[in-house]
Parts: C-alpha cells; sequence; structure tokens
C-alpha cells in the first residue's frame, strides 16, 4: 500500500493562500490511527437519521433483510470514494479545499467548497436543534412539567445551551474532536446493543420482534375493488402472542359513519369489509381499545390498494437500485471533504481500514437498531394499534415511558449521539471551507463560529421537517465535484500533486483568474446531467439515480478534457 508521505518543504507561509490551519500537517503530528477513525464514524453514522434509514424502506413494502441488504451495500460502496478521496489527505497532509485547487483552481474550489459549507451548516442547525429538545426533554423530566406543543422558550434555551457545547468544541480545536469521538464511540455502540436487549426481553423474544416486521411492510388498510364490488382490508397489529390488541373498528365511507362493530380476537388476518357496489372516495378506519383508564383509539384513511399485477423482477431491482442512490447519496457529502479528516492520519493503512471499520458497519448496526426496536414497540405499547401508529423516531419512542429515569438517561444518550455526529460531519468541513476564502484573515475557529452563526440564521425548527427530501438533490449536486476530484487525482496527476504549487496565486494551479475551465464545464455538464431528469420525464431515471449519473459524467468529462494538457506534476 502506498505509505508515502509528502511534507512542505518550501516556505510559502508569506502567501494569501496559506495559514497554519490550512498547511500540511507534519508526520510527527498525524496522530489519529484506525481506531480514532473508526471511532469517528461510530460517532457521526449514530443520529437520527440513520435510526430512520430503513424506515422509509419497510413504509415502502420491503423487507428488514431488503434494507439492511441494501443499507449495507450502499455504505460499502459509498467508502470507496471515502478511500480514494482521503489518500491524498494522508499523502500530502492537506484538506479538503486545498486538494481541490489542484483540479478547480485556487478559486474555483470556492464553488463547490462553499456549496458542501451551506449544506453542512444546514445539518449543523438541524442537529443542534434536535440536541437541545433533549436537553428540554431532561428538563421537563427533572421538574415534571408537561413539555409545550411546538416552539417554546424552554426549547429555544435548550438549543442555546447545545450550541454553546458546540462551539466549545470548535474552539478547543481539532484534537478535542477526536477526545470526543474516541470516548463517545463505545458508549453510543453500547447503547445500540442495550436498546436491542431491550426490545427482545420485553417483547418475549428476538424472533417474535422480527417476525412483527411484517406487519409493518403492510399497508395498514387499504380499498380495492373485485367485480362489482368495493372493499376495504384492515392490517390492526397483533400483540406478541398473536392477538389483535383492538376490539373495535368502524368505517367512515365518503363521511358516512358505519358505526362501531365488535373486533373478534380471532378474525382473520387481514380483516376484509365490504363496502358495498358504489364507487369509493374516501375511506375511514378507526380502530378502538378498552383499557382501565379508557379507549386507545387510532384512525387513518384507507389507502388505495396497490397494483394487482405483481411486480416483475426488473421492477424490483429497479426500486433497489433506486433506494440505492438514496442511501449512496446520504455521505454525498462527508465523501468530498473526507481529507479533512483523514490528513490527520499516520499512514494510508489507517485510514483504509479506520473507514472500512467504522462506516458499513456502524450504518447496519444502527439501522438495524431503528428496524428492531420499532418492532418491539409495536409489540409492548398497547396504545399502538395501526402500523402508522409506529414510533420510528426516537423522540416518538421516548414519549411512551413513564419513567424519568428512562427518559433522561435516553435523552443523554442522545445528546452524546447528536453532538459527536454534529461536530465531526458538520464543522470541520465548513471551517475549513470558510477559511479558505481568506486562510490569512479566518482561522479555522472562525470558520467554525461561522457555521454555528449560520446555523442559528437557517432557523432549524422550521426546516426539521423537510430534510429527508434534499438527499436526491444534494447527491446530484455534489456527486459530480467528487468525480471531478478523483478524475484529477488518480487519471489526470497520478497521485503527484506539487505541494508547495498549491498554495501559490501564480502557480501550477492557478489556471485562467484562478478557475479551471475543464472542471468548470464538466461540473455543469455533471450537476445538469444528474438533474435533468426534474424536467424531462423521459430522462427520470438520471435524477433518480442522480450521485452517479452525475459522478459519471464529470469524471469522464474533465478526463477527456484534461489528458493531452501537458502539466508537469
Amino acid at each position: 500500500m502506498d505509505n508515502e508521505i509528502i511534507e512542505l518543504t518550501e516556505d510559502i507561509s508569506a502567501s494569501n493562500l496559506y495559514s497554519e490551519d490550512l498547511a500540511p500537517v507534519p508526520k510527527s503530528k498525524r496522530t489519529w490511527s484506525k481506531w480514532h477513525l473508526a471511532a469517528l464514524w461510530v460517532g457521526m453514522a449514530v443520529c437520527i437519521p440513520t435510526y430512520l434509514l430503513a424506515s422509509y424502506m419497510m413504509l415502502d413494502g420491503m423487507s428488514w433483510l431488503e434494507t439492511l441488504v441494501i443499507i449495507g451495500l450502499a455504505n460499502v460502496i459509498i467508502t470507496i470514494p471515502m478511500v480514494l478521496n482521503g489518500h491524498a489527505g494522508v499523502k500530502y497532509g492537506i484538506p479538503f479545499p486545498v486538494i481541490g485547487r489542484s483540479s478547480f483552481g485556487i478559486n474555483g474550489i470556492h464553488i463547490p467548497a462553499v456549496v458542501r459549507a451551506l449544506v453542512a451548516c444546514g445539518w449543523f442547525g438541524i442537529q443542534t436543534w434536535i440536541g437541545g429538545l433533549a436537553f428540554y426533554a431532561i428538563y421537563c423530566a427533572l421538574t415534571g412539567v408537561d413539555a409545550e406543543m411546538g416552539l417554546s422558550i424552554g426549547k429555544f434555551v435548550g438549543f442555546a445551551i447545545f450550541w454553546l457545547i458546540n462551539i466549545y468544541f470548535i474552539w478547543k480545536g481539532t484534537e478535542s474532536i477526536k477526545f470526543l469521538e474516541q470516548y463517545s464511540a463505545p458508549i453510543l455502540v453500547l447503547i445500540g446493543v442495550g436498546m436491542i436487549a431491550w426490545g427482545a426481553s420485553e417483547a418475549g423474544g428476538f424472533k417474535i420482534v422480527l417476525d412483527q416486521s411484517k406487519q409493518l411492510e403492510m399497508a395498514a388498510a387499504e380499498t380495492y375493488k373485485e367485480g362489482n364490488l368495493f372493499f376495504v382490508d384492515i392490517n390492526p397489529i397483533k400483540d406478541k402472542t398473536g392477538k389483535i390488541k383492538a376490539d373495535a373498528f368502524k368505517t367512515i365511507q365518503d363521511g358516512q359513519d358505519k358505526g362501531w362493530q365488535n373486533l373478534p380476537t380471532d378474525a382473520k388476518f387481514p380483516i376484509t369489509v365490504p363496502l358495498g357496489n358504489s364507487p369509493v372516495k374516501e375511506v375511514k378506519i378507526q380502530l378502538r381499545q378498552q383499557t382501565e383508564k379508557g379507549f386507545n383509539e387510532s384512525s387513518i384513511v384507507a389507502a388505495k390498494a396497490r397494483t394487482t399485477v405483481k411486480k416483475g423482477l426488473s421492477d424490483k431491482l429497479w426500486s433497489y437500485i433506486l433506494w440505492l442512490t438514496i442511501m449512496v447519496g446520504f455521505w454525498a457529502t462527508m465523501s468530498l471533504s473526507i481529507a479533512d479528516i483523514t490528513r490527520y492520519a499516520a499512514t494510508q493503512k489507517d485510514q483504509v481500514a479506520g473507514q472500512f471499520i467504522g462506516l458499513p458497519g456502524t450504518m447496519l448496526l444502527y439501522s438495524f437498531v431503528g428496524i428492531f426496536v420499532t418492532c418491539a414497540a409495536v409489540i409492548n405499547f398497547d396504545d399502538i394499534l395501526l402500523a402508522t401508529d409506529a414510533p420510528w423516531d426516537p423522540v416518538t419512542l421516548l414519549s411512551k415511558f413513564d419513567n424519568p429515569t428512562v427518559v433522561i438517561f435516553s435523552q443523554i444518550a442522545m445528546i452524546i449521539a447528536t453532538l459527536s455526529t454534529n461536530i465531526a460531519a458538520n464543522v470541520i468541513a465548513p471551517a475549513n471551507a470558510f477559511s479558505n476564502i481568506s486562510p490569512k484573515n479566518i482561522s479555522f475557529r472562525s470558520g467554525g463560529i461561522i457555521t454555528g452563526i449560520i446555523g442559528i440564521i437557517i432557523c432549524p425548527w422550521l426546516l426539521l421537517n423537510e430534510i429527508s427530501g434534499i438527499l436526491i438533490f444534494v447527491s446530484g449536486l455534489l456527486g459530480p465535484v467528487l468525480g471531478i476530484m478523483l478524475s484529477d487525482y488518480y487519471l489526470v496527476r497520478k497521485k503527484q500533486l506539487q505541494l508547495a504549487e498549491l498554495y501559490k496565486h501564480q502557480g501550477a494551479y492557478t489556471y485562467t483568474a484562478g478557475f479551471n475551465p475543464a472542471a468548470l464545464v464538466a461540473l455543469v455538464l455533471g450537476i445538469a446531467t444528474a438533474l435533468i431528469g426534474l424536467y424531462v420525464p423521459a430522462l427520470e431515471a438520471l435524477y433518480k439515480l442522480s450521485w452517479f449519473s452525475g459522478f459519471a459524467v464529470s469524471f469522464f468529462i474533465y478526463y477527456l478534457m484534461m489528458k493531452n494538457q501537458n502539466r508537469s506534476n
């Protein structure tokens, strides 16, 4: 394995493109081992979005095993460019914005670097709001005060506290980040294992919980037509003994209430209810369970039945590929800026082993935790009568516990997980990107503070429910950037960079006024390829496969435009 480390031998400290924060990390300060890098990935991957990943696919009708295979494969795929792009970080000790000067030019790199930074600022604000909510939940548990719905002063106080904790680690620098990730990683792994143990013990066994997952794959209620008659199928949730939890149901057909009917415990599954021979516009299903404290109720508007034509193998494979693209896009931003981390690794072997140990395994573990704990909760909590009631996100799950000790412990775990993710994934890259705009005036600390301020300005409390839809869009924008960088480093320059030239205004990477036209053309065409399917229905596949399509187009166009240029390295 290539373990060559190139150190800076020329004094270019007077250059406006140079600063101590962006300078190559000397070999003597490469203190991150493979276990530090693995711990970093544990810290980044353990977060609420990871916990929720499998739910999107299961609600789309996939089994828990299919979702884990796709998540595992996607993270092995994205780890490969992580490792490839991290190579330059180890070899030259430089961060993403400095490496990008070789392909985009000393000024052109600001375009992808700032885009990547702004995406990270958005995630920083959202994760900080989530961490603040955890502090607020602890306050409510300690004081016995009921949590307020919507926005409140208490939630903003929690946000401010968690924001200041993040700023503390920014101010202390990368060694404090290494310390945070090193000690939080084993705690987070143990928490995941503990959650699985809770689910299995409370629900009556490992197999019972996984069998329960089948109920979450099916539509809770759907209408369909057979001959001239209309029907609705209801799939109520069963407990661990196989008994349907609800004891009564009613249908409200096109606004007309049909009244409550008893639900026998030995009812066939699913429960088929005739609706008559008139076309049905809307059917609302309500379920009820009588308890000592009153009634638990749940309702849903029945969906139109899925197509009766069984999906062929090609249709299913296409569905897998679409979800694979989404899962790859989950870490699209980090694949660009991974050199911000690997520049502190001692050897290439450390960065390769650390990333492969830390990323795919942690993503699989915590996606499985999300599946398993949700399925166990469906069994363990009596008020979950339909699959739509399943507490997929940890916040909803924790709200079902009355024990303050459980709530406090769980929220502390959430604070640790959110902090470790936020600092590593959403601070280092934008801090370096903002510092790269004016290295002599903006330090890593200043760039981190700018990140924190933007994280407030974007009002994350308003964005929290809008984030899931941006994964494909972001991957479509950033896949081409990664394609250009890898094409430049491996095909054009054969892994050979002129280290001192990266810090010179008039040097090998000045190009045209600091912009490399080949990189800009490849970037525009890559993004256009990735996003054209939004506007041209016939090319929709290019958008749905945006990370792959944008990456491939930019990778090859950049190479074709640069391969005949005589560039001395």
